[in-house]
C-alpha cells in the first residue's frame, strides 16, 4: 500500500540484542502520524463521485480504474470512509455464503426479520415504503378498500439478510480526480514535522535516548 510511503520516520532507541552502541537508532514508519478526511468536507457532494464496487474488485483494483494508480488505494479507502477493510469492504459472493453459512449454520433460511412491502393507494400516493422492519403481524387500514386492514409484510431470511448488508457496502463515495492533487499535497503537509526537540528534519524526528545520560 502506498500509504505508507507517505507516512513520516521516526528514530527511537534501539533494544535489539545485536544493537553495538546506546547511540544506535531504529527508524520505522510513524504510525501514529494519521490523516483523516477534513469534516467539513465530507458534505461536500461536489467533491465525490458515487462508485458501485463490482463483485471480486479491491481497493487497489477500484484505485486503478478510478484514478489510474493501483498504489492509490489507501486514498479510495480513505475518502469512502472505510477504516476496517475486513468487515466494511463488500464480500464475493461465494465468500459470503461461506460466512452466512458458518454463522448460522442450520438456521441459514430461518427468519431473520420481517419488513413492509410498498403500498399505494388508487391515485398511485405511496401509502406505505418497503424495507420498514415490522412484527410479523404488522397492518395498516387497505387505502382502497377502508372497512378492512392489509399485511404488507414479507419475512427476510438469515442469507436474504447478509446479502443485503453485503450489498450496502457497494456502494462507496470517491474523491473525484480532478481534486486527488490537491488531496495529496495536503496530506503531505500535515505529514511534515514541524519544528521541536525531536526535530531532525521535515521527514524525521528523534525520540529521546533513555540509555544516554548526562552528568553534571
Amino acid at each position: 500500500m502506498g500509504y505508507f510511503r507517505e507516512l513520516p520516520n521516526l528514530e527511537y532507541q534501539s533494544f535489539l540484542s545485536d544493537s553495538l552502541s546506546s547511540q544506535d537508532y531504529v527508524k520505522v514508519k510513524n504510525l501514529f502520524r494519521r490523516n483523516k478526511l477534513r469534516t467539513d468536507l465530507e458534505g461536500v457532494f461536489t467533491l465525490f463521485e458515487k462508485y458501485e464496487i463490482i463483485e471480486g474488485a479491491r481497493p487497489d483494483t477500484v484505485a486503478e480504474e478510478f484514478y489510474g494508480d493501483a498504489e492509490l488505494d489507501w486514498v479510495v479507502l480513505m475518502t469512502a470512509g472505510i477504516i476496517n477493510v475486513r468487515n466494511e469492504w463488500p464480500l464475493r459472493n461465494q465468500e459470503l455464503n461461506m460466512y452466512a453459512e458458518s454463522k448460522y449454520e442450520t438456521d441459514l433460511n430461518s427468519v431473520h426479520h420481517y419488513e413492509t412491502t410498498e403500498v399505494k393507494d388508487s391515485n398511485g400516493r405511496l401509502i406505505l415504503p418497503k424495507g420498514k422492519v415490522v412484527d410479523s403481524n404488522f397492518t395498516i387500514p387497505n387505502p382502497n378498500s377502508p372497512l378492512s386492514n392489509l399485511n404488507p409484510v414479507i419475512s427476510v431470511s438469515n442469507l436474504e439478510y447478509e446479502f443485503k448488508e453485503n450489498n450496502k457496502k457497494s456502494s462507496i463515495y470517491l474523491l473525484r480526480p480532478g481534486y486527488l492533487q490537491q488531496f495529496l499535497n495536503d496530506m503531505r503537509g500535515i505529514m511534515t514535522y514541524g519544528l521541536s526537540s525531536e526535530y531532525v528534519n521535515e521527514s524525521l524526528i528523534r525520540t529521546e535516548n533513555t540509555k544516554v545520560t548526562i552528568s553534571y
